[in-house]
C-alpha cells in the first residue's frame, strides 16, 4: 500500500535503505531475495526506494531471509509502523534501540544542508571537548565508555565536509548567542570558536552570525532546524524530496511535505538576511574567541 499525500516519505525511505543494506550483506540479489519472499523483483524496487509502505510482519519475513539480528529485526518492524502515519515523531528509545539513528542516514545522503542553530555550536562543526561537554551533560548518568562512543560517532559524521567525493554543501547561520554561551569553559570554547573558523573557510562550507542586533528574525519563532537537500537523478529529477529535520529535547521532528518545506526555506532565507555577511561573521567569531582566550 502506497502512503496517501499526507504521509511522510521520510520513514519508509530509511526502512528501504536498511532492507537494501541487509540484502546485500546477505549476498542476495534483488531477484534471489524476491524468490525467498515469493514476491516480485517490482514489489522489491518499490520496498528499497521507498516508494511503498510496508507491514511489520513483512518486515519480519524480510529480515529472517536476511539473517537480521533479532533487535534489529524489532526495531526495523516498529519502524516500519511508523511508514503509514500522517506525520513522524520519532523519540529517542522508543522502537529504536541505542545507536540505532536515523538521522544518520539522511545526512550522509544530503548534497546540500541549510542549518540555523540558537543555542548551540551545530554537531558538524563541533570540537570533541565541546562535544563530549555537551553529551555529558545530555546524559549525566551515561558512563564514560557511553559517552566516548558518542562523542566519537559525533566527530566521525564530520567527514561529510571533507570527503573526496562530494562533501556537502553546508550553510550555518548560528545565534550571537551560540558564541557567547560559555560550554566548558574558556579553554574550550576559544578552541571551539577557532575551529568554526577553520572549517568555515572550506570552499563548501559558510558560517555566519544573526547578531544580537538584527532584533526579531523568524529563527526566532522557528527554532534550530536543518533543510536537507538530495542530488539529482541523471534526469534532473530529486532523487528524495528535501527534508527538514528538527533535533527536539524528547524526539526529532522530520517533514517533507511541499509546504511544509517551503516554510521552512523562507525562514532560512530570512535568518541568513539578517545575518551579518562572511567577513563580518568571521570578525566576531574571532573576537569572541580572543575573549575566551584572554578570560
Amino acid at each position: 500500500m502506497v502512503d496517501g499525500p499526507t504521509g511522510s516519505t521520510v520513514p519508509r525511505r530509511q526502512l528501504g535503505r536498511y532492507l537494501r543494506e541487509l540484502r546485500g550483506g546477505a549476498r542476495l540479489t534483488v531477484k534471489a531475495a524476491a524468490r525467498a519472499l515469493e514476491w516480485s523483483e517490482a514489489k522489491m524496487w518499490r520496498i528499497e526506494t521507498g516508494q511503498t509502505s510496508l507491514r511489520s510482519h513483512d518486515v519480519e519475513a524480510m529480515c529472517n531471509v536476511y539473517g537480521a539480528a533479532p533487535d534489529f529485526t524489532e526495531a526495523l518492524m516498529g519502524l516500519a509502523k511508523e511508514t503509514k502515519a500522517r506525520g513522524w515523531w520519532h523519540a529517542y528509545g522508543d522502537a529504536i534501540p541505542e545507536g540505532f539513528d536515523l538521522f544518520i542516514g539522511l545526512e550522509e545522503a544530503a548534497s546540500e544542508v541549510d542549518w540555523y542553530e540558537s543555542e548551540l555550536i551545530p554537531g558538524l562543526l563541533q570540537t570533541e571537548d565541546y562535544a563530549r561537554t555537551i553529551i555529558r551533560r545530555g546524559k549525566p548518568d551515561e558512563d564514560a565508555e557511553e559517552v566516548d562512543r558518542r562523542v566519537d560517532l559525533r566527530i566521525a559524521r564530520q567527514v561529510l565536509l571533507t570527503r573526496t567525493t562530494a562533501p556537502v554543501r553546508l550553510q550555518v547561520v548560528v545565534n550571537e548567542a551560540v558564541l557567547r554561551r560559555c560550554v566548558g569553559g574558556n579553554k574550550v570554547m576559544a578552541k571551539q570558536l577557532r575551529h568554526l573558523l577553520d572549517v568555515g573557510s572550506l570552499p563548501n562550507v559558510t558560517v555566519r552570525v544573526v547578531p544580537f542586533s538584527a532584533g526579531l528574525h523568524l529563527g526566532v519563532m522557528a527554532g534550530p532546524f536543518q533543510v536537507l537537500r538530495f542530488p539529482t537523478n541523471r534526469d534532473g529529477s530529486a532523487s528524495e524530496p528535501d527534508t527538514v529535520y528538527a533535533d527536539g529535547y524528547t524526539g526529532d521532528l522530520y517533514l517533507d511535505k511541499p509546504a511544509e518545506v517551503a516554510s521552512y526555506d523562507a525562514a532560512f532565507v530570512d535568518i541568513w538576511n539578517n545575518a551579518s555577511d562572511d567577513q563580518a561573521s568571521q570578525s566576531l567569531i574571532s573576537e569572541v574567541a580572543g575573549s575566551y582566550e584572554q578570560g
